[in-house]
């Protein structure tokens, strides 16, 4: 494909984005338009400014559709175990059915970090270790001593209740 200019490409970009319904890697958008990833990058920060809806994931970018809200209830819990129990902790919650939005700790300097997530199944979860494993990362719990939240999704409140019940037997679930 051509390169293209700037404006032109951020609408095609955006396009694409909002006609995908997986995560689409900064990598593959690069190539898609003839730039580099860092070009990508920069376009999708001006895209989030001027409040498109998109998300950076493990997975790659994702645009989310206001019809993308069949998941109707969300919860946000509090979370805590060691970095070996992370893989653990995510599968028992895509197993509910439930989606791991993103998860949050409070850090002293910075005070609430926020990365995305959206891992709705196992693939998610084996993508998003892999990728963790591959760039050598740390988990942001690490920074709060395992403490960390999560905002959870899911089409039921059932789903939801059952995500917390087999988080609370594992000893993960902080609660009042």
């Amino acid at each position: 494909m051509k390169k293209m200019l700037g404006e032109e490409r951020r609408n095609e970009l955006l396009n694409i984005l909002k006609n995908s319904k997986e995560p689409i890697t900064g990598t593959q958008l690069a190539k898609y338009a003839n730039v580099s990833r860092q070009v990508i990058v920069n376009d999708m920060n001006l895209l989030k400014a001027r409040n498109e809806p998109i998300i950076a994931t493990s997975q790659g970018y994702l645009y989310m559709n206001q019809d993308d809200t069949t998941a109707l209830f969300e919860k946000k819990i509090v979370c805590i175990h060691n970095a070996k129990e992370t893989e653990d902790e995510l599968l028992t919650i895509v197993d509910c059915g439930v989606t791991v939005k993103n998860v949050i700790v409070e850090h002293p300097v910075y005070g609430e970090i926020t990365a995305s997530m959206m891992l709705s199944s196992r693939i998610d979860v084996e993508k998003f270790l892999q990728k963790v494993k591959e760039t050598n990362a740390t988990y942001l719990s690490v920074l709060t001593q395992g403490t960390h939240l999560h905002v959870i999704s899911a089409p039921t409140k059932e789903q939801i209740e059952e995500a917390e019940k087999r988080l609370r037997e594992k000893g993960y679930l902080i609660e009042e």
